[in-house]
Formats: structure tokens, sequence, C-alpha cells
């Protein structure tokens, strides 16, 4: 980042920070912001090594009466969010990039041609650019939509401010309304009152569609056409669909009792009614733009009418009544009613895509390329990215719900116990009913309710027009027969298409397991004939993090992919790797360039499919031009990952891997998973069990509500680490590893491989950047205030293995100091813990208030869920 970039950083960060405290001394007196002003300056001073400062600090935050929690809290909680905002900003300002627009493929063109790559190849990658963006809802975003409205309005005025041009009252304006957005931000309820539905998570995933990623793909895809044609005179095709969206929101039922059969056939009448409304309104701006009278013959043929003056304006009129008619079909759906399908109402893209690619044709035609290549082609763009469904709706559910519900369905039957059969029992019966011409599932049975849901949810698939649920995910995927049995599932439901499967391999059995699987299922003939040579597979990052800790889930990771690969190219089958990755890195996380660097060559051959997860969806997919930045991101990196793949490791490197794979695991595994006092100090340290009170999203903490911690959830485990800023899951395990290596004399050889293989180095700066966010002495103040005296030893050794972690790989990236190479970065998390710090203080204070009085004030519980969001803000991911 450069001088100026900083510099403009800075004063709208200050111009913020200054209306905020305008409107907390109009709200709560002088006193209360002159309390926050000391507490930001001892945090100051704190952050800098001042030791008094810090024991000033806590002080002061112990001694703070319980009715001045909130409003403390949430003058740090209000003031990093407007700092993101600020520095979201600052990512796309046109005087952060200078003259560089985000979209710049003469770069990577120039890159690709330094290694002499053909035109012809580089053409060939991309047309073959597929990415598939999956948006999920966990964990779920932790601001209110209300809120992420307001910061949005708050980007804009950052924008209109960013002019030298604008005149004085025009300045007035745009500051006047700035000042209102921050009055409004403070006299609204940071924290929902109760849980989100599915419905309304995707309600809010459906918005991020409409109020972004429609502006955005259009406009993208014509800078990139345009560059590519000016580079190498070649164009996309205009059927192209380089980019396209998925989601899980109201289709992931894994471990969600409140995502049924009813809410996903609610959700996707939802998104067939906003993707009509969306395309009614650009056909209205067609009618009016395409009043051109000349036309070809052909279209004349087409639209069948030979004397209208207008005939492309004709041809929208009859696209405008369509839509109309479509929407009213849809509105008597959502009604429960059975309204009369018609041969007017759009069920497929194709309905939508050929009169506008008539149009387009003709208007080439006759020389007004000019014009068939603006408006007309954005909305030709959108059906392709968007068609007639917005996103298309992944159904997920875990594996042991369809075992269940098959064991029942066999009992009933009086053919024994499906659960109880060996995997081979199951095979043969699940090929012989799927070869079968009879139905399995009287009609006049009455399943229990599981069953019922399971079955539901299949019908559900069936009434639903092809294309709109493009997979059903299969979590906890452990044998070839739980894939199968989804598809006996689906014929039973009389499903009139065939839908793809996808397992997920999330444990570090499974990932091991993965290919032996696989390889299984492509020797069974019938599994091969009805994939017809495509096989998506989705690789889980977080659960294996959890099990086995970051390092050596990573390795697992990439083995599977490796052998998956190789697998699917000797059986001549086009894999899909379908990646499910979060936010922080122990769920996978990372800048997404370096992300899919550290893949193993080949993976992202057939296309790209990654989950946005959460909060990241709003940090790169928001606002148009952080979406367009993002996008631009990922295509660069999916031509640079195809055409200049990285190297595949060195066997002296793989066997270096295995070890430190085997020691960080059972260090990692040694201490979570078989320490006794482990979890009593995970409960005892963060506040897991608070944050099951946050309204944070519609599932459940916990996938069994009895179990331990291998039935908590990923995002509730990396959460409270991340809350008391110990980042455990993250790190436990890899430093310890490594040093092994170091003691053992193979330095230079962690060297090479940091420096070789964007694997290994992805690992380490992954490190560096959680080592920067981690805080030992807040970590301990935690213990301190919230831990019994037997259990702190466990924080004592963690906090002492943190530091010596810390020096181990400063050792191998040979960085004096943290995020040394990445200079921005480490100024804006140190810039950020000014203010996260004391909530993280003001946080044990609430724990220790509100655990000791089980009758706190509202108040105080209100602060301690603003102290919960607000760190999530400063850490700048949840979970």
């Amino acid at each position: 980042m450069n001088n100026l970039q900083q510099s403009l950083m800075h004063d709208n960060i200050k111009l913020l920070g200054d209306m905020l405290g305008k409107t907390i001394s109009e709200a709560k007196g002088q006193d209360m912001l002159e309390l926050i002003e000391t507490i930001r300056r001892l945090s100051k001073a704190s952050h800098s090594g001042d030791i008094e400062s810090h024991k000033l600090l806590v002080e002061t935050l112990q001694n703070l009466k319980d009715e001045e929690f909130l409003p403390v809290a949430r003058s740090f909680n209000q003031f990093l969010n407007l700092t993101n905002t600020a520095e979201q900003y600052n990512s796309v300002s046109p005087h952060s990039q200078g003259a560089e627009n985000p979209v710049n493929f003469s770069d990577i063109y120039k890159k690709l041609k330094a290694s002499n790559i053909k035109d012809e190849d580089i053409i060939q990658a991309i047309e073959n650019i597929s990415i598939d963006l999956v948006l999920t809802a966990h964990p779920t975003e932790i601001n209110r939509r209300s809120l992420i409205n307001n910061l949005n309005q708050v980007d804009h005025c950052l924008a209109l401010l960013d002019h030298d041009d604008l005149a004085d009252y025009q300045k007035v304006q745009i500051l006047r309304r700035l000042k209102q957005l921050i009055a409004q931000y403070w006299y609204t309820d940071e924290i929902r009152q109760k849980r989100p539905t599915p419905n309304e998570e995707a309600k809010w995933g459906y918005e991020v569609v409409e109020n972004s990623l429609w502006q955005a793909v259009p406009v993208y895809i014509r800078e990139l056409d345009e560059q590519i044609k000016n580079t190498l005179n070649y164009r996309f095709p205009i059927n192209a669909r380089p980019i396209h969206f998925s989601s899980w929101m109201g289709g992931d039922r894994d471990g969600n009792p409140n995502v049924t059969a009813k809410v996903t056939h609610e959700v996707l009448l939802d998104s067939r009614k906003r993707a009509a409304k969306l395309f009614l309104e650009d056909i209205e701006i067609l009618v009016k733009e395409l009043s051109m009278a000349t036309c070809t013959i052909e279209f004349r043929d087409y639209i069948k009418d030979y004397e209208v003056q207008e005939p492309y304006r004709e041809l929208m009129k009859r696209l405008r009544t369509r839509l109309n008619v479509t929407i009213a079909y849809i509105d008597k759906c959502i009604e429960g009613k059975t309204p009369e399908l018609t041969e007017d109402i759009l069920i497929h893209n194709d309905q939508l895509w050929e009169p506008l690619h008539e149009c387009y044709k003709s208007l080439v035609a006759c020389k007004m390329e000019i014009i068939a290549d603006d408006k007309l082609l954005d909305t030709m763009r959108r059906v392709c990215c968007f068609g007639l469904t917005l996103t298309q709706l992944d159904i997920r559910q875990e594996s042991t719900v369809h075992t269940e519900a098959l064991s029942e369905i066999t009992k009933y039957l009086g053919l024994g116990d499906y659960e109880t059969w060996s995997e081979e029992e199951k095979q043969a019966f699940l090929l012989k009913e799927l070869n079968s011409k009879r139905p399995l599932i009287p009609h006049n049975w009455e399943p229990s309710p599981q069953t019922k849901e399971v079955l539901d949810t299949c019908r559900v698939i069936a009434e639903t027009p092809v294309g709109a649920i493009p997979t059903y995910v299969i979590s906890m995927t452990r044998t070839p027969s739980d894939i199968l049995a989804v598809y006996l599932l689906l014929k039973e439901a009389e499903c009139p298409y065939t839908l793809p499967v996808t397992p997920l391999f999330e444990t570090l059995n499974d990932l091991n397991n993965a290919n032996g699987i696989m390889q299984q299922l492509f020797n069974i003939s019938w599994y091969r004939d009805i994939i017809e040579n495509k096989q998506m597979i989705m690789i889980g990052y977080s659960d294996s993090s959890k099990d086995a800790g970051s390092l050596a889930a990573g390795w697992a990771q990439y083995h599977a992919q490796e052998a998956l690969i190789k697998t699917c190219q000797d059986a001549s089958i086009a894999l899909t790797l379908f990646h499910g990755r979060g936010g922080t890195v122990g769920r996978g996380g990372g800048p997404a360039k370096v992300a899919l660097f550290s893949q193993p060559p080949g993976s992202l051959k057939d296309g790209l499919r990654v989950t946005e997860q959460g909060e990241m969806i709003r940090f790169k997919l928001g606002l148009p031009d952080l979406a367009i930045r993002t996008l631009s991101l990922y295509t660069d990196a999916i031509l640079e990952a195809n055409l200049l793949p990285p190297p595949a490791p060195k066997q002296e490197w793989r066997d270096l891997m295995d070890e430190l794979s085997d020691i960080s695991c059972k260090s990692y595994q040694g201490l979570v998973h078989k320490d006794p006092n482990f979890i009593p100090y995970f409960y005892q340290a963060t506040p897991e069990a608070e944050l099951a009170r946050l309204p944070l999203g519609s599932r459940p903490a916990k996938r069994r509500p009895n179990g331990g911690v291998e039935s908590l959830r990923a995002i509730p485990w990396i959460f409270g680490w991340t809350q008391n800023r110990l980042m455990l899951p993250a790190w436990l395990g890899a430093g310890e590893a490594l040093q092994c290596a170091i003691d053992e004399g193979k330095m230079d050889i962690l060297k090479a491989m940091y420096t070789d293989w964007p694997f290994f180095g992805t690992r380490i700066s992954m490190l560096e950047m959680v080592f920067a966010k981690a805080d030992s002495r807040i970590s301990q103040y935690y213990d301190e205030r919230l831990v019994e005296p037997d259990l702190l030893r466990l924080g004592k050794q963690l906090r002492a293995q943190l530091e010596s972690d810390i020096k181990t790989i400063l050792r191998i990236s040979q960085d004096e100091y943290l995020m040394e190479s990445l200079p921005d970065v480490a100024e804006n998390i140190a810039m950020r813990n000014i203010y996260t710090n004391p909530l993280n203080l003001l946080q044990v204070e609430l724990l220790h208030r509100t655990r000791k009085d089980s009758e706190h004030s509202s108040e105080l519980e209100l602060a301690l869920m603003i102290t919960i969001s607000g760190i999530a803000a400063g850490m700048r991911n949840t979970g």
C-alpha cells in the first residue's frame, strides 16, 4: 500500500471516528465520551508495550459500573465496523488503485507469454474457466442486515467524498448524510433478538446477489472480454458461463432440523420469483432502448410479425408479459395453490435466452453491434450466470440420516435391518433396487417424522425444474453405499432427472479413505453409466482441522486431492473438486490466490467450486466493486494455476511432510482428545457457552446435543478460541512438529519447501498471520479471571508453546518479526488491535460477572453479546 492509500484510509478512519465520538457525546454525554477516549488512549499505549498503561486499562475496565459496560462495548464495536468499512473502501478506491483497473488481463497474459505459453492454449484455458461460488450461511454474518445496509451506505458516502472536484455544498451534504448514518447505527440494536430462520438467511444471500452481484458480473465480464479482445483478438462466446453462484441457504439440513422440505420448497420458489423480477427490470429497460426498426428477415420470421415498426421492442414486450405471468404463477405456488402450468410461464433458461439471442443476432447482422453489446448482452450474461433460479441450491444432509431412513424401510418390509448389514450386503441391496422397475416403498406407508422428512425432501427435488438444484452433498461420507443410498431415495421419489450426488470427505480418516471409496464406485458399471464421466467431490476443511489439527489436516487434504485427480484421470472422468473452506485458517481460509496455488497440480482443470462463508461474503462480494475485484482475482488465479501449475513436491518434501503430519497430529490429539482437563478448560477459558446464546444462525452449535468436542461444530470451536485470542486450532501441533524437524537438522529442507512449494509456503504464511492476531497477554487474563486454579497449567502450557512456535516460524520464514513481508496487513491488524483489545478485556469482566451471578441484568448480557460481535469484527473472521 502506497503513502497515498495509507493517508486516504487514515483520513477516512479519523473522519468516521470523530463523527462516532460526537454521536456518543450527544447520546450519552461528554463524561462517557471522555471515559471511552481514556480507554482508547490506554489501549494504544498498552499495545505499544507500556506495562503501566496496560495495568491501568485493566483496572479501569474492572471498575466500570454495570450501566457503563453497554455504551463502552458498543462504541468500540461500532468503531471497528466503521474501520473495516474504511479499509474495505480503500481497497477499491480509484485513488488507492491509481490508474489501475481491478480487471487486468494484460498482466497475467505477460506472465503466461514469458513462460512461452501459446495463445491457443491461453484461449482454451479462458474457454474452460468455470468459477462456482457457493454462498453459505455458516457462520452466519454476525451483523444484522439493517447494519450491513447502513455500512454499505457509509461506503457509498466515502466514494462520493473521494473526488477532487466537489463543490462546497456537495461536500457539506455528503458529510451531513454520513453523520445521519452513524447516528442511525448508534441508535440501532446491533444484536438480533432471535435467531434468523433458514428462510431469512436465504433472503440475506439473495440480497447480496440483487444488490451487488447482479451489477458486478456483467460489468466484470464485459471488461474482461474487452481486454481479452484487445490482447488476443478473441472474444468470450456470448453464451459463456465463466462465473455462476450456488447457495446452501435453505438447502443445508446437515445437523439443522430447522431446514425442512417445506423450507427448501419455499426458498426455491422465492429465488425463482426474485430472478423473474430482476429480469423483468432488465426487460423494461430493453423495451425503452430497443426502438430500432431495422432487422433481418430471419428475425421477422421468428417473431411472426412483418408489419410492426419496432420489432425488437415488440419481442421485449412479449417477454415482459411472459415474466409477469411467471411471477403471478410463482405467487400462486407460494400461496400453496396448484396453478395451471401454461406455455407462457418461463421455467427453463432457454425460454429466456432464445428470444434475447435472436435479438442479438439480428442487431449484429444489421451492423448495430454497438447496441447489441450493451444492455442486451448484459442481460444475456445474467441469464448464463444466474438463470431463472438466481442461484442454484445445493441439498446437503449427513450420511447417517439416509442410513437410518433405509433401515426403517427395510425393517418395515421384513427385509432385516439395513444399518447392521455389511458394506457388501448394502451395495448388493442398493444396486438391485436401483435396477428394479418396481418401487421399493409402499404408497400407504406412514414412516417416522425423520424418515418422512428425508422422503419429502427427495419429492421436493423431484418437483423442482432440472438445473435449479445442481447436486446433493452427503457430509460424513464413509462408504460407497452412502452415495448409492441417495440415488435410491431419489429414485423412490420418482425424480425425473439424474441429480449428481457429491460425497463430502471431511474427517482425517474420511480424507485418507476417499480415493479407495471412489475407486470402488467407479468399478460399479451402474454408477459409471449414471455419472456420465463427471464427478464432483467435496473436500472438507473444518472438521478435519478440528479432528487432527491444521497441519495434519492440510496434508491429508492435499494427499486426498492428488489421489482423486489421478484416479479420475485414469478412469477418464472429469473431476470437479469442491472446496469447503471457511474464513479462518483453522477452516481452510486465506487469500483466494494463495489458497488456490497451494492445491496440487491439476486440481482446477475442470473448474473451481468453493464455499464463500458468512461474513466473508460481505468482505469479498458485498459491494459491486469488491465483487469485481474478487472475481478478477479468482479468474487470474485459475488461468495461472492451470497454465503454470505449481510444481509437484519432491519426494524428500513428501517424506518430511509425512513426519510433520504424524508429529503434529499426535500432539494435537494428545491434548484435545485425550487430556481429560482440556474440554473443561476450553469451556471456562472461552465464551463458547455464551456463543450458543448469541442468535447467530439457524443451526444448533452441536450436531448431536450430548456429544463432546467431536460433535461440536467447527464454527463455535474456532469462534471460541478466536474470541480469547489464543487462536489455538490454527496452530496447535504445527510448530512443535516443525521444531522437531529443525532439531533433527532439516532446516535447509524446510527453507527450500517454504521458498519453492506453494503448499508449504502458504502454511507458514498463514501461521504468521494467525500469530499476529494472537495475544498471549490477553489469553492469560481470560485464564486469571475465569479458569479454576487446577486447570491453569493448561493455559500456561499452551501460551509457552505459542511463544516457542512463533520463534520456530520466524526461523523458517527468516523474518525478524511477524508479517514482515506484508507490512500493510501487519499495520491494519495492529490498528484494529487497539480497539479489539479493550473489547477482550471487557468481555472477560462481563463473563466474570455474568457467570458469577445468574440473575444478571439484560444490559450486561447484551454488552457481552456486543463484545463477541466486536471481537469478530476486529479479527475480521469469526469462524
